[in-house]
């Protein structure tokens, strides 16, 4: 795979593999030091992320450190997810789960990016800023789940719902970056606005099922990480939340595509669902 990258492909490659390489550190701990807290192994983590992100920026230039230091991060935090999922108590493994999810979900969109349209590559290609939105709905998803931690420790020991939880991530993330490479270098993060000479419409592969498959996997995704999280309020407010937030994205979307391919669109419109439940699109009136 590295030969296919670009040149940031492959930099954001190396430093999440060097951010994953703290389970050493942790499986360190264990067999030299005889340490078994969980937090210690934590606060390990963080110690060699640290210490990893003063090489990366003596290392690198700013512009590249800036790619650098995010996919150490994630790597990092996979790391500590796979290690919270082997040695944390029962009613804390589920959010080990999660925070891989996560990791990996961030990675693999800029990694997706580097592989289908790399002339749109940026930092923010791992999507980590998304939007003050975004953010928000993710800290009070741990708020909720710490909580209910706290006060119904039983409710994050189903395995069930973790399984449940991990199969919808799983199956959401995977249909959005088969959606983006399938797309290839008409996938982008952002809208838009303008047609260029390289730009078609894909109607092939996953295409040919729904009109938005890599929202449509998003959508899942994220109400599987609730799931995971058994989250009873959060899941309910990330499946509105998403649903608000994907209708008017494709709303928006579909009014440049029917300006960029017209009858072209409207045809595959007719011919196609957009995905998600109760989402028809931008239409245009007879």
């Amino acid at each position: 795979m590295a030969i296919m990258l670009c040149y940031e492909g492959r930099l954001s490659l190396y430093c999440f593999l060097g951010g994953m390489a703290s389970l050493l550190v942790f499986y360190g701990a264990e067999a030299f030091l005889h340490e078994e807290s969980i937090w210690t192994k934590v606060a390990l983590s963080v110690g060699y992320y640290i210490s990893l992100n003063v090489i990366i920026r003596i290392r690198y230039n700013p512009r590249d450190y800036q790619i650098a230091v995010r996919a150490a991060f994630l790597g990092t935090v996979l790391s500590a997810g796979i290690v919270v999922v082997l040695y944390a108590q029962e009613q804390y493994k589920s959010f080990g789960i999660y925070a891989t999810l996560m990791a990996l979900f961030h990675y693999t969109e800029y990694l997706g990016i580097a592989i289908c349209n790399p002339k749109t590559l940026s930092p923010d290609s791992f999507i980590l800023n998304h939007s003050i939105h975004y953010g928000l709905a993710a800290a009070a998803s741990w708020i909720e789940y710490f909580v209910e931690v706290h006060y119904f420790p039983e409710m994050k020991t189903y395995k069930s719902v973790w399984i449940a939880g991990l199969l919808l991530c799983l199956a959401g993330e995977s249909l959005r970056k088969v959606a983006m490479i399938t797309a290839s270098k008409n996938f982008s993060h952002i809208v838009q606005f303008e047609r260029h000479n390289e730009h078609e419409l894909v109607t092939h592969g996953v295409y040919g099922w729904m009109r938005h498959p890599s929202y449509v996997g998003w959508f899942y995704w994220s109400i599987g990480t609730q799931i995971t999280l058994a989250n009873p309020v959060c899941f309910v407010i990330y499946a509105i939340a998403s649903w608000k937030f994907f209708h008017d994205r494709i709303l928006m979307e579909e009014i440049t595509l029917l300006n960029f391919f017209g009858e072209e669109y409207i045809q595959y419109q007719e011919r196609v669902p957009s995905g998600l439940p109760y989402i028809s699109g931008f239409r245009v009136e007879p």
